[in-house]
């Protein structure tokens, strides 16, 4: 089972159990806001979500959205990890953190291990993320962790364009023209 370890936090795979934690961050409001209204309203469609989402993603791919717990108490303050997409080429990172654990830079650390983990363990080309142009806060994680903003993007199947992030060197000037 994955286990990465940062200073303070340790990811891990989810398993049936989180189906509370899942619920929580899946209803939050920021969360439905900034990323999508997936529906899930019970204990029971949280435990499918698990199963259909991350667990299948370990299985399929060997990677997925980890548990993110404090390292000094096992406490589950959100999810993070890295994501392979059907129709899209590049891995992506993603995060979400309960309410209460928000402005302490646990996403900033989540996120920073996951991209390393990919890019450094994995060997993957680069690492990319997509967030709602308005998410500033969002922003700000990806920069920390290392990613740059390249631009507006559509994904597949969107109605509206994705801020896209990529680990990826940023273009100089005169790499533009």
């Amino acid at each position: 089972m994955l286990l990465i370890i940062t200073p303070r936090l340790q990811l891990r795979e989810l398993t049936p159990a989180d189906a509370p934690l899942v619920l929580a961050l899946l209803n939050d409001p920021d969360f439905i806001r900034n990323v999508a209204d997936r529906g899930i309203r019970t204990l029971e469609a949280a435990s499918d979500y698990l199963l259909r989402g991350p667990l299948l993603s370990y299985a399929e791919h060997g990677i997925g959205l980890w548990c993110v717990e404090r390292r000094e108490d096992g406490q589950p303050v959100g999810m993070c990890g890295l994501i392979r997409r059907a129709g899209l080429a590049d891995v992506d990172v993603g995060y979400v953190m309960l309410p209460a654990w928000r402005g302490l830079s646990y996403a900033s650390e989540a996120a920073t291990a996951c991209v390393q983990y990919g890019l450094h363990s994995l060997h993957l080309p680069r690492v990319v993320a997509y967030i709602n142009p308005d998410n500033t806060a969002s922003a700000r994680v990806l920069c920390k962790a290392g990613l740059h903003a390249c631009g507006h993007t559509m994904l597949p199947d969107a109605k509206t364009p994705v801020l896209l992030f990529s680990s990826d060197a940023p273009a100089t000037p005169a790499a533009q023209s």
